[in-house]
């Protein structure tokens, strides 16, 4: 087999095939068989059926054609291969005329990864925010603990931002329920705006047992696009009422006696996450960094094809798609930048590191790592996990030579390495995840 390469812009080359004849010899086999399997001849086996009589019932063009359909693939791939190749996205490719004995000519067009010059990471200089615990964090921090042990009290007024509801909603398309929209016995926040547009305004000064009726228009499922209408019902209102901030409130809700030493703290432990913060913002700054210092030409094809995928449903309008468009070009910029990183490093992915980054995720999508790891398997998206960790992997290389300040012109010490961070961002998510279940959670002074 012959290749050659004709570069037709950074981005994009044609690959120039030719197979020899004798060499699609294996591929003729096994059309032969597969044709075979697949007719009936009296007096034969499936599958037993012998070439020259396929070429009389069948013809050998079809037999041809079938040996092109299996040997093509194969031959794209050595040529990728043998020219080193980093091919983006699916080829377009054009066979020439071939007959009988012939070599099997083709031509193949497909985006490439360019080739991109990294600049000296220890010229790239960040600065992040300086880690500093204020007064108003800790204040949050305590209004949060006291929204958790307020007192939920039943009120005879109208709805105002901050009540807690019970709802019923019911949706109707043209006279007909619409049960997805539909619902009894739903618990919301007024002024939340975390249900339905418009519904924050419809409930606001209705009292209990008083309804109002809006439009949505849903985005998504059977009735996308189309304008509904629903009905609101409040079947209960009660207030919140929280504790006062005092030396009872910090022996309720801790084991210590006085609100100071609650504050402390509250303090020691922002501390910390200030400290994560701190280390996810300098991870940013510097891909941030690295990536205003190269020179990144895109794929269009690729870009092209993964806006034709995601819209090919007709959904989105011009606002979105061109929302959609920016987030694509950033992504595959950044992982073009890392993968020739960890490609010019020969950084190689361990099990191990796969096993660990399915065990930090896992907690994210509400599963087990054992599930995950299923799921990711069966959406064939093991590859991908496998290209995350090793841009991660990477990326740990240019931390540790950047050059990160604080606010205050302090050096921030980057030697943990962006898997460290990653640990890091995880904590600061389980924490975020373990506080929103505790706050969804009401306590005995709630129920009450």
């Amino acid at each position: 087999m012959k290749s050659d390469v004709e570069t037709l812009s950074p981005t994009r080359v044609r690959l120039s095939v030719e197979v020899p004849f004798d060499e699609l010899k294996p591929s003729v086999d096994s059309a032969y068989k597969k044709i075979a399997s697949q007719i009936t001849v009296p007096g034969f086996r499936k599958g037993k059926v012998p070439a020259s009589l396929i070429d009389q019932r069948v013809g050998r063009g079809a037999v041809l054609d079938e040996a092109v359909n299996e040997a093509l693939p194969r031959a794209y791939g050595d040529a990728v291969t043998e020219n080193d190749l980093k091919v983006l996205g699916q080829p377009d490719v054009e066979i020439g005329e071939f007959s009988d004995g012939v070599a099997l000519t083709f031509t193949a067009e497909v985006d490439v990864r360019p080739a991109i010059e990294l600049p000296d990471f220890a010229t790239l200089e960040v600065e992040v925010e300086v880690v500093e615990v204020a007064d108003a964090d800790i204040d949050a921090q305590l209004d949060e603990l006291r929204q958790r042990f307020a007192t939920l009290k039943p009120v005879d007024r109208g709805t105002t931002t901050g009540d807690l509801l019970s709802l019923t909603l019911v949706s109707t398309k043209d006279g007909e329920p619409v049960e997805d929209l539909s619902a009894a016995g739903l618990t919301y926040e007024a002024g939340s705006e975390g249900l339905l547009p418009g519904l924050d305004e419809a409930i606001e000064g209705l009292k209990e047992g008083e309804d109002a009726t809006f439009p949505v228009t849903p985005e998504t499922g059977e009735h996308e696009g189309q304008e509904v209408e629903v009905t609101v019902t409040v079947v209960s209102v009660r207030e919140r009422e929280l504790p006062e901030l005092d030396d009872d409130f910090a022996q309720t809700v801790s084991e210590f006696d006085t609100l100071d030493e609650l504050r402390d703290t509250v303090r020691s432990e922002l501390e910390p996450r200030k400290k994560v913060e701190q280390l996810m913002a300098a991870r940013d700054a510097v891909l941030a960094a690295l990536i205003e210092a190269v020179d990144v030409p895109l794929p269009e094809g690729v870009v092209a094809s993964t806006l034709a995928d995601h819209f090919g449903d007709g959904h989105g309008d011009d606002d979105h798609k061109a929302e959609f468009e920016n987030q694509v070009r950033e992504s595959l910029t950044r992982d073009l930048v890392l993968d020739t990183l960890a490609d010019r490093d020969d950084v190689e992915v361990t099990q191990a590191e796969v096993t660990e980054y399915l065990i930090r995720q896992a907690p994210q999508y509400g599963m087990t790592p054992d599930q995950f790891a299923q799921a990711v398997a069966q959406a064939g998206q093991v590859g991908a996990i496998v290209g995350d960790v090793r841009r991660s992997k990477a990326l740990s290389v240019v931390l540790e030579s950047a050059t990160v300040r604080d606010s205050a012109g302090a050096v921030v010490e980057l030697s943990a390495s962006s898997e460290d961070v990653a640990d890091a961002a995880e904590v600061a998510e389980v924490e975020a995840a373990d506080e929103a279940q505790a706050d969804e959670t009401p306590s005995e002074e709630q129920q009450q």
